[in-house]
């Protein structure tokens, strides 16, 4: 080689590096594959070898749990069971069985539990309280608006389904489950996410209960 073409051609190599580089990190990454099959093996068995025990047995068979203190997770949006998983690893969500267990999970072990459970059909719930039906149905669809509290149906749908990643599915919820999460963000029990800690703080413990109940019979 020339010397003195050297520094040159040295030059020319190290800027082609560079834009090779450059175009390598704009390049997206491709999203990780998910498993649902390997999900539903994972909440159906749990894994023993590392002392994580079997999801259904808090949360019933495909999801539906028949322990009302425990919600049901069979219809939940994928983005949003994945979320959770990954917030109960955070301080924002913190609750002494659900971490233990949520940080013994790889990421990908999350997005696979999350797409099995998500295609799994929700069994219906019911109402209980025929004298908060109308108030709860009032909250639902109309907030209180002397309260500033906005319509439930406004975020979480007019049948409650939910919407992928930021508002859960709250239709045919067992009441137990939906009076405690509310409970919770009025109480700065759980903080991950404002807007609930807001509304529920203007809502009292009777409207509370009368949207739990009312939300329970959603289909």
């Amino acid at each position: 080689m020339n010397r003195k073409s050297s520094p040159v051609v040295r030059t020319m190599f190290l800027a082609m590096m560079a834009l090779a580089g450059a175009a390598s990190a704009a390049t997206p990454q491709a999203a990780p594959k998910v498993d649902p099959a390997k999900g539903a093996t994972l909440y159906a068995d749990g894994d023993p070898s590392r002392g994580l025990p079997s999801c259904l047995s808090c949360h019933g068979a495909a999801g539906n749990s028949t322990i009302v203190a425990n919600p049901k997770l069979a219809g939940q949006p994928e983005a949003y069971l994945y979320k959770q998983l990954v917030d109960f690893t955070r301080p924002e969500r913190a609750q002494p069985i659900m971490t233990t267990y949520a940080k013994m999970l790889t990421a990908e072990e999350k997005r696979n539990i999350s797409a099995y459970l998500a295609a799994q059909s929700q069994t219906p719930g019911a109402a209980k309280n025929r004298e908060s039906i109308e108030l709860g149905k009032k909250i639902y669809r109309g907030g209180l608006a002397e309260k500033s509290v906005p319509a439930c149906a406004s975020c979480h749908g007019p049948a409650g389904a939910g919407n992928p990643s930021k508002y859960p599915r709250i239709g045919g919820q067992h009441q137990d489950y939906t009076i405690a999460q509310l409970a919770a963000f009025k109480g700065h029990g759980r903080k991950n996410s404002a807007e609930m800690t807001t509304i529920a703080q203007r809502m009292s413990d009777d409207e509370i209960k009368a949207v739990a109940d009312y939300v329970a019979g959603l289909k």
